[in-house]
């Protein structure tokens, strides 16, 4: 298993910090952006260092928010104004393009 780089991990930090209130971006959106080869790679990363970022902006594929985390999460979300539906983020209306550049 390749060790994750410091490099890897700002630059996810970065993209999360980038999604401005009200959007969202998924794991695999994250990875893609920043050159990752998996979207686990950012959940481990925002596991490990993601308590001063946006966090409740990143969702899985599925837009649904990770059970343990679903009510603070979609609390957040909707103050925001994220269209939500059945405890679900309105992925096409509420995805940010994330810069490809990392």
């Amino acid at each position: 298993m390749v060790a994750t780089t410091e490099e890897q991990v700002e630059a996810v930090r970065a993209l999360v910090a980038s999604i401005p209130p009200g959007r969202v971006a998924t794991y695999g959106d994250i990875a893609s952006a920043a050159g990752l080869s998996s979207a686990r790679t950012v959940g481990w990363i925002m596991r490990t260092d993601s308590a001063d970022l946006p966090w409740h902006r990143v969702l899985g594929a599925s837009g649904r928010p990770a059970p343990h985390l679903a009510h603070r999460q979609i609390a957040k979300l909707e103050l925001e104004g994220v269209p939500i539906r059945d405890g679900r983020v309105d992925l096409a209306a509420a995805r940010h393009r994330l810069d490809q550049s990392g």
